[in-house]
């Protein structure tokens, strides 16, 4: 599904209006049937009819408040006992906004005009009864901080007991950043219209969207499937298709060859749980590479790999390349990094690994630390093979000679940015993580959740990929692959543990398992 900023949506919403015909009003009315519906199946199924229950919808003075004043109406012709708080002199309402207050008010819902503190007592009251509260706001059109007597009413909103509900984005969230100034409506249920916008996913905006439920508004497919929007959203139905279907006759040898270069001195789990990361994303043969003084453990931790002992005892140094170019000779595609540790000495075999070999090569963990001290290396990889970088913020600011919190503020420029400035594919890791191709594309992830704040399950995405690049999958279906299944294994295991507790290992092992549950969705 394609992913929009604010600009981008509101040319396809001008195209369906004039080049298809489409009134805005209906526009409008649709939008709020999609909220209506949300709200009807979300209440219905936990208080068994909307009839008598209590709704307080927040109005702002542009179309996105004229969303929720059509909201209001079907509420109200719903049986609920509605209240509209509008943030606005109605004659500053203007055309199909200023038309919804008018339809409105000939219902038997209840508005009053918020003008300054004389109404405070009023709202506070009506929040606190309500069963709902809808957000419309702010649309995708604001900027900055939300006004200081806005800010007030948001606050009581976040603090009341009632599922909240936002109109296409919560109120005080930038629709292109997702950048949050002060404060903003933490909602539980975002209803957003056409396509998913970009604040949705990026800076602060997955804090306050809750879960997203996207609806077409009737605006047509030929209008959303824009090829020139080059942004989106991952999804079951995309990543079901990605997956590589095998044959009766396929055997190891056809299942892919993977080297993981990984491990240093009191970091053998790193290599581990890289390996079992492929091996439970479905690689054929796995093939360790691990200084000889860990090789033994790594070795019994993770029998169904082949470990290769190289020179150091503590540390891979410019002696492994000879282990690495043999094993390498046969491979479909390579990881280095997991666990690697930070040895001067490994640089010039990077290089070497950039240069000589073609197939998809992975860098991850120190890989990275290593590149960012001389990121000249990066030229030796310029037209020899596919290559996929894998930072957390920390080390695409250091990649990048920045900070974290630059990082963090431009995570979809920067990604794309260096993606096409170093011809890989990068992938971003984060509470949303960004896949960016050197063609342009970037893709976001909604998997995943805080669970997987613990050691480990990098590596475990490592591997993943890694696997799926021995599979022949292609670098950026590849990538994609692995990130959507790694955050999907820590979303099953949340249903068991909640965001904290499970292990990397566990996200391993639950791979294979949301793997098949898509296979068999696919059919």
């Amino acid at each position: 599904m394609r992913v929009v900023n604010a600009e981008q949506m509101r040319q396809i919403e001008e195209r369906a209006i004039h080049q298809y015909g489409i009134p805005s009003l209906l526009l409008m009315e649709n939008a709020a049937w999609a909220v209506v519906e949300e709200i009807r199946r979300g209440l219905v199924q936990k208080e068994g009819s909307l009839s008598g229950l209590k709704a307080v919808i927040l109005v702002g003075k542009g179309n996105n408040g004229g969303d929720g004043l059509a909201v209001a109406r079907h509420l109200a012709f719903q049986g609920m006992d509605v209240s509209v708080l509008l943030f606005a002199g109605a004659e500053e309402l203007k055309g199909d906004a200023a038309l919804n207050l008018r339809l409105y008010q000939g219902t038997a819902g209840k508005c009053f005009i918020i003008e300054g503190e004389k109404q405070r007592l009023l709202a506070r009251f009506a929040l606190a009864q309500a069963d709902v509260i809808v957000d419309a706001l702010y649309g995708i059109g604001m900027r900055g901080a939300l006004p200081s007597l806005i800010e007030e009413y948001v606050n009581e909103v976040n603090n009341a007991s009632a599922w909240v509900v936002s109109v296409d984005i919560p109120s005080g969230v930038e629709a292109n950043t997702g950048n949050v100034y002060r404060t903003a409506i933490r909602a539980q249920t975002t209803v957003t219209f056409g396509l998913p916008k970009w604040g949705l996913f990026l800076g602060e905006g997955p804090d306050y969207c809750g879960r997203v439920a996207v609806d077409p508004i009737s605006i047509p497919e030929e209008f959303l499937g824009d090829e020139s929007i080059s942004t989106y959203v991952l999804t079951d139905d995309t990543i079901s298709a990605m997956l590589p279907v095998r044959g009766l006759k396929g055997h190891k040898g056809t299942h892919g060859k993977g080297v993981l270069v990984a491990g240093s001195k009191g970091m053998s789990g790193a290599a581990c749980l890289a390996g079992r990361g492929a091996l439970r994303s479905g690689v054929g043969l796995l093939q360790i590479i691990t200084p000889q003084g860990i090789a033994q453990d790594v070795d019994a931790s993770l029998t169904e790999a082949t470990v290769w002992s190289a020179p150091g005892q503590d540390y891979l140094n410019e002696e492994a390349w000879p282990v690495i170019l043999r094993q390498g000779e046969k491979a479909q595609a390579m990881a280095i990094g997991p666990g690697l540790a930070q040895n001067p000495q490994f640089v010039g075999v990077l290089e070497q690994v950039l240069r000589i070999f073609s197939f998809p090569i992975i860098l991850d963990a120190d890989a990275l630390n290593l590149i960012s001290q001389e990121l000249g290396l990066l030229e030796a990889r310029n037209g020899r093979g596919p290559l996929i970088l894998t930072p957390h913020p920390g080390e695409m600011a250091r990649l990048c000679q920045c900070s974290v919190k630059d990082v963090e503020r431009n995570r979809l420029d920067l990604a794309l940015t260096k993606a096409v400035e170093w011809e890989a594919v990068v992938v971003l890791k984060g509470s949303v993580t960004i896949v960016a191709s050197p063609d342009g594309r970037a893709f976001f992830n909604p998997t995943g959740n805080p669970g997987l704040g613990t050691g480990g399950t990098g590596d475990v995405l490592t591997g993943s990929i890694l696997a799926w690049l021995a599979q022949g999958v292609q670098p950026l279906e590849a990538a994609c692959l692995g990130v959507y299944l790694h955050g999907k294994s820590a979303d099953d295991l949340a249903n068991d543990y909640g965001w904290s507790g499970f292990m990397a290992s566990e996200v391993a092992d639950r791979l294979p398992i949301v793997r098949r549950s898509l296979e068999l969705k696919l059919g």
